[in-house]
């Protein structure tokens, strides 16, 4: 096939949409599809434009067999809520000249990945006029995340939105989410679910394994007896990294526990700052992937926080490298999320914004040294038994096929003389 992939963050970006679009786009390639992508420069989680790209220039790159187009993109040094959207809606609009490109390639196969959904206008319309299907893919729901962040407070900007995103999903041959829960929101979106698949992130479990002892320990200089408490990531205003700081106030005076916090984001200058005087606060820069492992390693427990209301507008993609990493993780998110149900079987769940609980929780857990270790075996059997990049990958791959195979046929109608029910599309995190 011939595949387009519009996803603004992508490869080289460590972390993320970037890291998951880059290895798809490569698996793909790989297989012997023909793969282009329209990206905009790498910037992220830095939001500061890579070293030897220009935020105002189009240019071409080969990686790994992948053709890619990288268009102009404005990215605000602060960037807040309205900054964010006008920085999509510029990289949207100097995507024309590559989309309008395209109709010259003839793409089987245009893909959206969102954020941010206002690519999907365009995309969608000379996808059209090339005869290629669409499929949108969602790594967030970002209307409903903007909405529950306070970025759209005005009831009527709230309802557009909604509308504009409901109308747009509804029109792509293909929409696929990552996790269950999230397909369920999908499907309330669209009122249709004979279109919809999950597509999960993954993990490359020989790239990300259990190791009894990290490196970062030594050059961190981390006494052999103490506790790690870590968070690795993205440090956004979604995070809701404020709990960790005041949790690590809270037990300031425990000298068998050190947090670590590693990474970059739009919010990590103000977390930085409520951290300032907490010595018991280790901060690291974005590490580069080839570390990932040993990092993953150095945390007795994993930290997952967020705000409330968030843990079904996202599935964290850092969680598939904590599971890997055969560690158990604390988490915070409300009954009935899809966040809730898996932590609750590898480690611990407390209602988000809440530091005392959190600091309770995170006592409690070190207290117990051989349920941490059950739970991060049972976190890495869950890797290794859902979250196969290749399984995976390969369901996806299908899927595509049997899409730009037969425009004509339904979802659910009998191929080769069976039929294809849409459960078998859904590869389950249970």
């Amino acid at each position: 096939m011939k595949i387009l992939i519009y996803s603004m963050n992508f490869w080289p970006e460590p972390t993320s949409t970037g890291k998951y679009s880059g290895e798809m786009a490569v698996w793909l390639a790989a297989r012997g599809h023909d793969v282009r992508v329209i990206a905009a420069p790498p910037y992220y989680p830095e939001w500061k434009v890579a070293d030897g790209y220009s935020a105002f220039r189009y240019r071409k790159d080969v990686h790994a067999g992948v053709d890619i187009r990288r268009c102009p993109v404005w990215i605000p040094q602060r960037p807040n809520g309205w900054k964010r959207i006008l920085c999509m809606l510029l990289f949207a609009i100097s995507c024309l000249w590559e989309a309008a490109k395209s109709l010259i390639w003839r793409p089987d196969m245009v893909m959206v990945v969102e954020p941010p959904i206002s690519c999907a206008p365009v995309a969608w319309l000379f996808a059209k006029l090339g005869g290629a299907k669409t499929w949108l893919h969602i790594q967030d729901f970002e209307v409903d995340a903007a909405t529950q962040l306070g970025m759209l407070k005005r009831s009527f900007l709230k309802r557009m939105a909604l509308w504009g995103e409901r109308c747009l999903i509804r029109r792509f041959d293909r929409c696929s989410t990552i996790s269950n829960r999230m397909l369920d929101k999908l499907t309330a979106k669209c009122g249709d679910d004979r279109r919809n698949v999950l597509f999960p992130n993954w993990v490359d479990c020989e790239e990300v394994f259990p190791i009894a002892r990290s490196s970062f320990r030594d050059s961190l200089k981390i006494a052999a007896g103490r506790k790690v408490a870590m968070y690795a990531g993205n440090i956004g205003k979604k995070q809701g990294l404020e709990i960790l700081i005041e949790s690590a106030r809270l037990l300031k005076d425990r000298q068998d526990l050190i947090f670590v916090i590693c990474g970059n984001g739009a919010a990590f200058q103000h977390i930085r700052a409520m951290g300032n005087g907490l010595a018991n606060i280790i901060w690291l820069p974005v590490q580069p992937t080839e570390l990932l492992n040993d990092l993953l390693a150095l945390a007795d427990v994993h930290l997952l926080p967020q705000v409330a209301g968030a843990a079904d507008l996202v599935m964290p993609s850092k969680l598939t490298g904590m599971l890997a990493s055969g560690r158990p993780v604390l988490a915070t998110a409300d009954p009935g999320t899809q966040v809730y149900d898996l932590v609750c079987r590898i480690g611990k769940v407390v209602p988000p914004e809440r530091p005392d609980v959190f600091a309770a929780a995170l006592t409690d857990m070190l207290e117990y040294p051989e349920l941490l270790i059950q739970m991060g075996q049972e976190a890495r059997r869950i890797a290794e038994e859902t979250l196969s990049r290749e399984a995976i990958l390969l369901s996806f791959e299908k899927e595509l096929l049997g899409c730009v195979g037969d425009s004509r046929r339904e979802p659910g109608m009998k191929v080769n003389g069976a039929v294809r029910p849409n459960q078998d599309r859904h590869i389950s995190l249970r």
